[in-house]
C-alpha cells in the first residue's frame, strides 16, 4: 500500500496528518505536483515533480496507483480512475469517495462547472479550518485503520 497526493493545492496542515501517519504505520507517501514540493526527511516520503499542463500530475497517479492505495485528491476525474483501479480515495476535507459515491460527485461538478463558466456561481472553497482538518484526519485512519485490519494487524 502507498498513499499518493495530488499535491497541487494539497493544504499544508493535511499534509502534516499523512506524514505523521506515514512514518506510525510506515507506509510510503508519494506527492506528485507539476512544482517541485519539499518534504520531511523521511525515505518513506517522496516527491515527484512531472512536467507542466493540465492534468498531468493526476495522469502520473493514475498509471502508478494500484489496488489497496490510497489516493489523496480533491479531483473528481482523478477519484474516478483511481477507483476504477481499486485505490481509495479521500479528499481533503475528509469525504471518502468510493464506487457508489463518485458518479455523483462527477456529475454535480460537471453541473458547478457549467455554473460557473455562465457566470451564475463564483469563490472557492472555505478555509481550511481546524473542522476540516479533523475530518480528514478521521477519513484518513479510517482508510489506514481498514487497511490494517486487511494486513491482519500489521504495517507495511
Amino acid at each position: 500500500m502507498r498513499i499518493w497526493i495530488d499535491a497541487d493545492g494539497a493544504p499544508a496542515a493535511m499534509l502534516e496528518i499523512v506524514y505523521k501517519a506515514s512514518q506510525r504505520l510506515k507506509v510510503p507517501v508519494t506527492l506528485v505536483a507539476n512544482r517541485w514540493v519539499q518534504t520531511p526527511p523521511s525515505r518513506l516520503i517522496t516527491a515527484v515533480q512531472v512536467g507542466q499542463g493540465l492534468d498531468v500530475a493526476d495522469a502520473f497517479i493514475v498509471d502508478r496507483c494500484e489496488a489497496g492505495d490510497v489516493v489523496i485528491s480533491n479531483d473528481i476525474p482523478l477519484a474516478a480512475e483511481a477507483i476504477a483501479k481499486g485505490a481509495a480515495v479521500l479528499q481533503h476535507r475528509g469525504e471518502v469517495l468510493d464506487a457508489d459515491n463518485v458518479g455523483q460527485r462527477l456529475a454535480m461538478r460537471d453541473f458547478m462547472e457549467e455554473l460557473r463558466a455562465g457566470g451564475v456561481m463564483g469563490g472557492g472553497p472555505p478555509p481550511y479550518d481546524a473542522k476540516a482538518r479533523q475530518a480528514f484526519a478521521n477519513g484518513l485512519d479510517r482508510l489506514l485503520m481498514a487497511w490494517q485490519r486487511r494486513q491482519g494487524g500489521g504495517t507495511a
